[in-house]
């Protein structure tokens, strides 16, 4: 596969100012970041607030470019302005909350905005609204009010916007964020299909463990920098280490190392309820 996302020693610092404009302090947001992302990759991208994950996804849409080091979308450099609007085509980005992203008032008018705004013909604006309303499940609801939708239902209307702009790649910052755990099983599956059927490059930033068990890979970030990266079950083997830099682990993940504490014989890295009543089950 293609490298999609080639970042190499991005750093950015965010600058405090006071009313005079005198700078107050500088914060490092991002420190020498390296990253490599193939097309058709699900990554997710994890770590505590103030960690730079969403300063990385900011630099990966071309919101924010890198004050040193270079970031690569696609073929193009994020530095070169005359990029900008193709990157952002190519990497569509979805927020927190989806309140923030729609903006009519009927579902499938909002999906058409994106593509309308960038000169689509009005023919293929309603075609791409109905295959990314069906490939998000939504398209039963495209005479609805978004503001009748739950939140789960708004966020998947919200990623429908960004599919209807035909990207190659949908950053998720902290989706599921303002979601309950419904709302966010919603969102994953939709995020999940996305990923194996349309081959849809996927960047997940989140703090919800669970959310990224089947990523092909893991960033963790702390303090601006990439600490640790790797498979789900690599990372989620090291659990006193995710512990040190006060991460959590997946529940069942936590269950499993503790009852290895206790003294069975278990896996390092269980992900999933499945495998970890297999292998109680293999003991019994």
């Amino acid at each position: 596969m293609d490298q999609f996302i080639k970042a190499r020693n991005v750093t950015f610092e965010y600058i405090r100012r006071d009313d005079d404009g005198n700078v107050e302090g500088i914060e490092t947001a991002l420190d020498k970041v390296d990253l490599d992302v193939k097309a058709g990759d699900f990554i997710a991208i994890l770590g505590a607030n103030g960690s730079g994950k969403s300063t990385l996804a900011k630099h990966i849409n071309a919101l924010l470019t890198p004050e040193s080091g270079y970031l690569i979308v696609d073929g193009k450099d994020t530095h070169n302005k005359d990029h900008t609007l193709a990157i952002r085509q190519t990497a569509g980005m979805v927020f927190q909350n989806p309140d923030n992203q729609i903006i009519a008032s009927i579902v499938e008018e909002d999906v058409g905005f994106g593509p309308e705004n960038i000169g689509v013909p009005t023919d293929e604006i309603w075609t791409r609204v109905e295959k990314s309303l069906r490939s998000v499940g939504m398209y039963h609801y495209r005479h609805h009010s978004p503001n009748r939708l739950s939140g789960g239902q708004k966020q998947r209307v919200a990623i429908a916007g960004v599919m209807a702009m035909k990207p190659k790649c949908i950053i998720l910052d902290e989706p599921t964020a303002m979601l309950d755990p419904i709302g966010r099983q919603e969102v994953l599956s939709a995020v999940r299909e996305l990923n194996k059927k349309n081959g849809i490059t996927v960047i997940l930033i989140t703090h919800y463990m669970e959310e990224t068990i089947h990523a092909n890979r893991i960033f963790v970030m702390e303090s601006g920098k990439v600490i640790m990266q790797g498979k789900p079950r690599e990372i989620f083997s090291r659990v006193e280490e995710l512990k040190d830099h006060h991460l959590a682990v997946p529940q069942v993940t936590e269950l499993a190392w503790e009852l290895k504490q206790s003294g069975l014989s278990l896996p390092d890295g269980i992900l999933t309820k499945e495998e970890l009543i297999s292998e109680l089950c293999r003991l019994s």
